[in-house]
């Protein structure tokens, strides 16, 4: 009976607990796969476009405008995006918790979008920017009130796309089926398309809008992708008739907190020899409330003790978790060596809207009459990443596939490894290539001046290029890792730890170079990074990054050596129907099957 509803219900209702706005069930045929995801996917376009206007010009604009120093300015910049990729926990909170991914998401979209009109008049009023400056020297800078108005523009936007990073790609997931085989095959080239639509926003922001920035205006390049920002808003609540939603399922925090105390609790109770013993629902209750149960597992099975029985009185009295709360918890903490992993990439990333683009104001930058801004070459790790990811799912995942029987080619710790073994190279490249500049800068006497470098810009283009292939691997890997491995009801607080290691990256480089300016000044000596970067050693810099890379790399083999992936959640839902289908010894499991039967909407 099981398997003919389950039959049935592949043809009509979807399986995995998704309704529409209204909480009620919904047939396949009319929501969701890739009608939905066009309006998500068209929303991360402009998204992108938005932020990315922002973030690559940013330090010319803090530098130029504001007049603030290389160090202050880059910390400025990387304590702003920081802040832009750790604000997702708290919107993961929120969806998963109490508002939904769909609510939460459209919050937040507008209160990103206040950010942006706020910072686009910022620039624009005449009042709230310091004024033009021509001379170079003895040039005013910017007031209280215009940084206070400037900077509260940049955090009221961080604070919107808290609630919009970790929901939009999740609600692009939600709307594939894992138990329709054709849907659950789409959904394995969806976040490789996902990272697709976001570096072409990216590739239009560091090339056009960055132009329009340094030649036209910045009322202009800040005004066009709020319009933008505005209509992908408009998009995405166009398409709202073509989602499918999943219920929120309560705090996941909450949930973690009680189980790692439930276990503290019963330090002292020993583990039963069989885990059936373990406390845990009736198969009944997770088909009713349309949840998914976990089988316990031997890895951290100290958390094993949370689902233990007592039978000793003890005040207050202690209700045990089940095991599948305890599962979720550990599938939570288990991601968390490979997060430490992935900060240190997180860091290298942070450089190309920073120091990489100092570099390149340094060289000349001239091709014929056109003059190339520095943070367009920030473009080239996107058009790099957008053809790499294009040849890694169209060729290298079919060849890969067939050695290994993996449909995704190679595990996604094996793709996340090979892109910090490029990030290594980055930065040997990067300090080979500032080892050139400083040596040409010499010769021609440029050091002390600070004069321009008689050197192309192009000259850097190897590191950007490699960075766009890193992203390729470690960034597409990383975000479909960190979903995929969350629990079911944890997806959008699994997708915000890929955002809070780009978030901890920022602050880490903010942090390094503070600390490497200040430690490289002592006794007298001039430092590794000053306003001159033709007096500096940005050389050394990138080789201490390069060696910092390896040492990171080596952390990671040792964790994902012990890493163990999580069961497919539609490999579980099969045992499930199977155990169902074999209760049908008594009137209470026949009721649980038509009671299954019930939550798939398949009667």
């Amino acid at each position: 009976m099981v398997r003919e509803n389950v039959e049935q219900g592949r043809e009509g209702y979807t399986e995995d607990g998704t309704v529409d706005l209204r909480g009620n069930p919904i047939l396949r045929s009319k929501r969701g796969a890739w009608t939905a995801c066009s309006f998500v996917v068209v929303y991360e376009v402009f998204e992108r476009m938005a932020y990315y206007g922002i973030s690559s010009n940013l330090i010319i604009y803090l530098t130029t405008k504001l007049r603030q120093g290389t160090v202050r300015s880059s910390n400025n910049v990387t304590n702003w995006v920081g802040t832009i990729w750790m604000t997702p926990i708290l919107g993961a909170y929120l969806a998963d918790a109490v508002l939904g991914r769909y609510w939460t998401f459209l919050i937040s979209a507008f209160i990103y979008l206040a950010g942006m009109c706020l910072l686009t008049l910022a620039v624009s009023v005449s009042g709230l920017k310091p004024p033009t400056c021509d001379s170079g020297t003895d040039c005013k800078k910017a007031s209280t009130l215009q940084l206070a108005v400037f900077f509260g523009a940049l955090y009221t936007l961080a604070v919107g796309t808290g609630g919009t990073k970790p929901n939009i790609s999740t609600i692009g997931a939600d709307q594939f089926d894992d138990f329709d085989p054709k849907e659950k095959a789409q959904k394995l080239s969806f976040f490789n398309w996902w990272m697709f639509s976001i570096f072409f926003g990216t590739l239009f922001a560091n090339t056009v809008l960055v132009y329009i920035q340094d030649n036209v205006g910045w009322s202009l390049g800040y005004g066009l992708p709020t319009l933008g920002l505005l209509i992908s808003i408009l998009i995405f609540l166009a398409g709202t008739p073509f989602y499918r939603h999943k219920i929120p399922t309560g705090s996941p925090f909450t949930k973690m907190v009680r189980v790692i105390m439930v276990a503290l609790r019963n330090w002292n109770l020993p583990l039963p020899t069989d885990p059936k013993h373990l406390y845990e629902l009736d198969l009944l209750e997770y088909s009713k409330k349309g949840k998914y149960r976990i089988d316990s597992t031997p890895t951290l099975s100290v958390l094993n003790k949370a689902a233990c029985v007592r039978t000793d009185a003890i005040s207050p009295p202690l209700m045990p978790c089940s095991v599948t709360e305890v599962e979720e918890t550990k599938q939570i903490l288990r991601m968390i060596p490979i997060l430490i992993a992935t900060v240190v990439p997180s860091t290298m990333i942070a450089q190309i809207s920073t120091l990489f683009v100092k570099q390149g104001t340094t060289l000349e930058r001239n091709i014929g009459s056109f003059e190339i801004p520095p943070a367009s070459l920030a473009g080239f790790v996107t058009l790099s990443m957008l053809i790499f990811v294009v040849l890694y799912d169209r060729i290298f995942v079919r060849i890969m596939a067939k050695w290994t029987k993996n449909p995704r080619g190679i595990t996604l710790l094996q793709r996340m490894g090979t892109g910090m073994v490029i990030h290594i190279i980055i930065m040997v490249v990067a300090s080979v290539t500032d080892r050139h500049r400083l040596s040409v800068a010499k010769d021609h006497g440029v050091v002390e001046n600070g004069k321009q470098v008689p050197l192309s810009i192009l000259v850097l283009l190897p590191q950007f290029i490699l960075m766009g292939m890193a992203d390729a691997f470690l960034e597409v890997a990383k975000i479909e890792f960190f979903y995929d491995q969350a629990p079911e009801s944890m997806k959008s607080l699994g997708t915000s730890y890929s955002m809070t290691s780009l978030g901890i990256g920022s602050f880490f480089s903010s942090f390094l170079l503070s600390t490497v300016s200040r430690v490289t000044k002592r006794n007298g000596h001039k430092g590794w990074i000053l306003n001159n970067l033709n007096d500096s050693h940005l050389d050394y810099y990138y080789a201490f990054f390069a060696v910092l890379n390896l040492f990171n790399f080596i952390f990671f083999l040792a964790m994902a050596k012990f890493y163990v992936y999580k069961a497919e959640v539609s490999d579980s839902m099969v045992i499930l129907g199977q155990e169902l289908k074999s209760t049908t010894t008594t009137d209470h499991h026949v009721v649980a099957e038509k009671e299954a039967a019930s939550r798939f909407n398949l009667t």
